[in-house]
């Protein structure tokens, strides 16, 4: 590569798509990557459990991305953020989400994760997370990348003390922001059953994060959890601050009681909460920004509009679109309203007549279908296309975090050999990743 040959502006920009087909010079054996991650993680994941059911999590092939592309993706989130604190797009937003999600206690939402393909046109968004799982793990892969390989040390500085340092403020942020003076003392990473998600090996590294930054800090499920006395406890351990990785987003089943009960009494601070995801995460909100005249009838100023005219156009399934939707369905992806992880969605193409009664029966957006790029990796040393996403984990608009997924399939699943998370490479400008 470092003889490459100067390039246009215009040929600058498909740089980064000939090296995602064709580069296979800065490559890493998947052993090497392995041992130099649980290496970096000694002491606090065992290997048994890093290892476990997650041989696929780690791609052993970086992506290319654009100074261009990343910084478009970056205006795209900064648009939607901007449309979350506008009041009037929030009455639109809270007017179908759940009460709970109607008072505001401050916080905007630690993890952000906005997902983009990208495509001839630019990188289009396809989904908005809260709770978006593994920028921990995200950090050691980048980490462990420059540990082994020289050509990757050379374009991609060290992410790692940059990246703590910008979690940190984050989580001080959302407790300055609930009115809270000084600094949690104990803080609650909580999911349903961690030990046995898929992502448990990130908890361990969150929670190993907050203690070296002076806290207490547990893993948790939230059935463990109770509201005594004005506050969330856990076992005899009051709780100041909550990690949210529930997908439960409004606190609705009866297991999540205590915690909900807590939140609602302004006992504790929870980041993400059900705000954040009803005002940036709701599937239903895509309809919203994606469509112009209405954000130009709502009041939005020229210069957001114009950024979010890039979102490929979401429709809420009615009944009174549904005979239009179903015609166009070729074109078109289906998600579930209150959806998460890529279940119950659908690729138009592939619509059965038994599935469409499905959805008319549901909450569903029919959103345009924005085919994915692709990376070539080598497994077992024959080159293999894979289809790649680019998550940005962000905060309050500002980026901490530009990795990619490489996955077979309808959406990400983490089974694909060669696939997994992957470390970008910026070309054109520096490395994102803290």
């Amino acid at each position: 590569m470092t003889n490459a040959p100067a390039f246009s502006t215009r040929e600058r920009l498909t740089l980064e798509g000939r090296l995602n087909q064709d580069c296979f010079c800065i490559d890493v054996d998947p052993a090497r990557v392995w041992r130099a991650v649980e290496q970096t993680t000694a002491g606090i994941i065992p290997g048994e459990v890093l290892a476990r059911d997650r041989a696929h999590l780690f791609s052993n092939a970086p992506v290319f991305l654009s100074q261009a592309d990343l910084m478009a993706m970056g205006e795209v989130v900064q648009a939607i953020e901007a449309l979350g604190q506008f009041k009037p797009f929030q009455a639109e937003a809270l007017a179908w989400a759940p009460e709970i999600a109607r008072t505001d206690f401050g916080p905007r939402g630690a993890f952000m994760g906005y997902d983009f393909h990208l495509t001839p046109n630019g990188p289009k968004l396809i989904e908005v997370n809260t709770n978006a799982g593994g920028a921990f793990l995200n950090a050691i892969l980048a980490q462990a990348w420059v540990a082994c390989c020289p050509e990757v040390q050379a374009l991609a500085p060290q992410p790692q003390t940059g990246f703590e340092d910008a979690v940190w403020n984050m989580f001080e942020a959302e407790w300055r922001l609930q009115r809270r003076a000084g600094r949690p003392r104990t803080v609650a990473i909580v999911d349903d059953a961690p030990e046995g998600q898929f992502l448990y090996p990130e908890f361990l590294l969150a929670r190993d994060f907050f203690e070296r930054r002076g806290m207490q800090a547990v893993i948790a499920d939230p059935k463990s959890l109770r509201f005594w006395r004005g506050r969330l406890m856990l076992g005899e351990q009051p709780i100041d601050l909550v990690y949210n990785r529930l997908v439960d987003f409004a606190f609705e089943s009866p297991a999540v009681g205590s915690l909900r009960e807590a939140y609602l009494a302004d006992a504790v601070v929870v980041t993400p909460n059900p705000r954040n995801h009803a005002l940036l995460a709701d599937k239903r909100n895509l309809a919203l920004l994606s469509d112009p005249a209405w954000l130009e009838a709502l009041g939005v100023e020229q210069g957001l509009r114009g950024t979010l005219a890039r979102l490929p156009r979401a429709r809420l399934v009615t009944p009174d679109n549904a005979a239009a939707l179903w015609t166009e369905r070729k074109s078109l992806f289906f998600k579930p309203a209150a959806g998460h992880a890529g279940k119950a969605v659908y690729r138009g193409d592939k619509l059965t007549r038994t599935v469409w009664a499905d959805i008319l029966q549901n909450d569903y957006v029919a959103q345009a279908f924005a085919a994915p790029s692709e990376r070539r990796v080598k497994v077992e040393g024959d080159p293999q296309v894979r289809k790649m996403d680019v998550r940005l984990y962000t905060y309050a608009g500002a980026t901490i975090l530009a990795p990619a997924r490489l996955y077979q399939g309808q959406t990400t699943n983490f089974r694909t050999p060669g696939g997994g998370f992957a470390p970008v490479i910026i070309l054109g400008g520096p490395a994102v990743s803290a």
